[in-house]
């Protein structure tokens, strides 16, 4: 780490820190302006931990330009983390002290450490470990995803953006087999409904598969609105 770069940072850092400290932030733009001359590695990062600083202020402080510049400072350090490392150091946040806000928000709602809290802080822990989704890790880490806020979050939302897009493409395909079931197909009472055992249904048959394969035949029940269909 380089001392002069270093001492630099920590100087600000502490600076920032009596701001937050005094709920005073003015002169805190300067600050960031100067932090933002001066040059970032992941080593300066790591020991000076200026990123809580920075997201400190960004906080607490009202001025829509410290806020803008706050922000824009922690996306240009988050890159910093880009690596074949994989090492998500928290740029924006104490990670001990996420853990136990993220801890208490989870307690605060079930008001107990019943099953239902341990399964939801079993959740917290498995999704930020999850390899595949370092996007969460990382929003989390940086002040992103608050921690009362990913305390909440759905197994939906916490997902990583691969996972998202297979289920949002799993929708559109159930939609559009369930239109072409209900307002192209053709009444028949050839299939018998697995759910109400009725025999009033629709159908339609598409070429899904290569030309020289049989079409999938899709099935809509007129009576309960379960829909299947036949490869």
């Amino acid at each position: 780490m380089s001392a002069v770069g270093g001492e630099e940072i920590i100087r600000i850092a502490k600076k920032m820190e009596r701001m937050v400290q005094k709920k005073n932030t003015i002169g805190a733009l300067d600050l960031l302006k100067e932090l933002k001359n001066l040059p970032m590695t992941l080593e300066l990062l790591q020991s000076t931990r200026i990123g809580m600083s920075v997201n400190a202020i960004r906080k607490q402080s009202s001025d829509e330009d410290v806020t803008s510049l706050a922000k824009s400072l922690i996306k240009s350090w988050k890159k910093l983390l880009d690596g074949p490392s994989d090492d998500y150091i928290t740029i924006g946040a104490d990670d001990e002290e996420l853990g136990a806000q993220i801890e208490e928000a989870v307690f605060q709602e079930f008001k107990n450490t019943d099953a239902k809290y341990k399964n939801r802080v079993r959740s917290r822990i498995a999704n930020l470990k999850d390899a595949k989704n370092p996007n969460l890790r990382r929003n989390v880490l940086c002040g992103n995803i608050a921690p009362d806020v990913f305390a909440r979050m759905s197994a939906e939302e916490m997902a990583s953006d691969e996972l998202k897009e297979m289920r949002k493409n799993l929708t559109k395909e159930a939609i559009r087999e369930h239109q072409m079931a209900r307002t192209g197909g053709t009444q028949t009472d050839l299939f018998s409904c697995g759910k109400c055992k009725k025999k009033n249904c629709t159908y339609t048959q598409v070429q899904t598969r290569s030309a020289d394969e049989p079409m999938t035949t899709f099935v809509f029940c007129n009576e309960c609105g379960n829909r299947w269909k036949f490869c």
